[in-house]
């Protein structure tokens, strides 16, 4: 007889918001690690530490923050030694020996399933040490403390964790939630000016995936978000964690069981772009450029109104980020990253697709030939200011002027 037993698993996600998280006299850490009532009776949690070779060169002072927090808060924390410092970016998610050598400190760290490994750095540190705590023992808990505006505004609080092989972005992962994440908004004040422009692209995505009053906000705050304007990024970047951890909590599909992804919008070509570059594109910097070509596609065959298409690109440039690069001009080689996103999917093609600002939905089919027509249009600057002569104003849409919305007549 067959049997079909439908299960849950009741999972609490820990996001917290604090500065200057290894202050003694900060408990956020500590308390994220050992939550109340979770450890009493057990003891301190075992904890090992892996620091991004970034944050520690930026931070030189780290591992002494980090012993001296350990030792003010030995009712929560039992830190392993030595604390682990391994390459950041694309460097760790590339090479198999940094895997095995966070695995194997898990290993001498004596940690167990309920140990924690606590990872400081960017989203490829975090996704990187997010795999090797995934695959051992089959998952010890994970804290992630993001050090880059990209990864608190968007990675830090997923369910994904992985690292690239066969020359293909996360083809190895593991879906394991976080037991914690903490976003220290210290950490940002050191990030170069790439850096710090990267992360916005992800709150950009989110906002006009599903929330337009907050693209309006991002797009009137542009300039100062450019000009690093720590006040104004505040609110956005954890406008936009919240954004994405509401997604995964309560969108009914944390694991990414069907095809549907509204996430990824932009993602499919991002991914090639790192790919095609050798990676010296930044995730961010892909992720803008994958927006501003799936928005002008929309835009080409009539999915979404001229209007809100140019307001997404000038909200791109306003950003201080790229909307093309070079490699993209090799169109052949950009959408194999179509087929490549479906293989990662299974099954049949589903791409995010912009049907106004706020509102996303799913193409199966993409035309190869208009596609090549949008990278062209970018490849030579035009795609903001000609697009309305390419594309035919749907009816009662206003011409708007840059920087002011589209109206639709009432």
């Amino acid at each position: 007889m067959d049997t079909n037993a439908a299960f849950s698993v009741k999972f609490v996600h820990r996001l917290r918001f604090t500065r200057e998280a290894f202050d003694p006299y900060n408990p956020v850490l500590a308390e994220a690690i050992a939550p109340e009532g979770e450890s009493r009776g057990r003891g301190p949690v075992r904890t090992l530490v892996v620091v991004d070779q970034g944050v520690a060169e930026r931070w030189p002072y780290i591992d002494e923050r980090v012993r001296g927090y350990a030792d003010a808060y030995t009712q929560h924390i039992a830190l392993a030694e030595p604390i682990l410092t391994v390459p950041g970016g694309e460097a760790c998610k590339n090479d198999a020996a940094v895997i095995d050598r966070i695995c194997a400190a898990i290993h001498d760290a004596e940690l167990c399933r309920q140990s924690c490994v606590v990872a400081i750095g960017g989203g490829a540190l975090l996704d990187a040490v997010g795999f090797a705590a995934a695959i051992s023992h089959r998952g010890v808990r994970l804290v992630r403390l993001p050090t880059t505006t990209l990864s608190q505004a968007d990675s830090s609080v997923g369910v994904k964790n992985g690292v690239n092989r066969f020359g293909k972005k996360n083809f190895l992962g593991a879906f394991t939630p976080p037991w914690a994440v903490v976003h220290d908004e210290l950490f940002l004040s050191t990030l170069s000016g790439r850096d710090w422009r990267c992360g916005f692209s992800e709150v950009l995505k989110v906002a006009l995936v599903k929330d337009r009053a907050f693209f309006e906000t991002l797009a009137v705050n542009a300039p100062a978000l450019r000009q690093r304007n720590v006040k104004a990024a505040g609110p956005i970047l954890r406008r936009s964690a919240r954004l994405h951890l509401a997604h995964i909590v309560e969108g009914g599909d944390a694991f990414e069981l069907t095809r549907a992804r509204p996430l990824d919008f932009g993602h499919w070509a991002a991914h090639k772009i790192e790919q095609l570059t050798g990676f010296s594109v930044r995730h961010g910097e892909a992720v803008a450029m994958g927006v501003a070509l799936d928005t002008t596609y929309a835009a080409l065959t009539g999915i979404l109104p001229w209007g809100d298409a140019r307001l997404v690109l000038d909200t791109i440039t306003a950003l201080g980020l790229e909307t093309y690069h070079e490699a993209m001009a090799d169109t052949g080689a950009l959408l194999a990253g179509l087929d490549e996103f479906r293989q990662h999917l299974g099954g049949r093609l589903c791409v995010p697709m912009l049907a106004g600002i706020g509102c996303a939905i799913d193409v199966h089919e993409i035309d190869p030939s208009q596609m090549a027509l949008a990278v062209k249009r970018l490849a030579a600057g035009r795609a903001a200011d000609d697009l309305g002569r390419m594309v035919k104003v749907p009816a009662g849409v206003r011409v708007p002027t840059p920087g002011v919305r589209a109206q639709r007549a009432s």
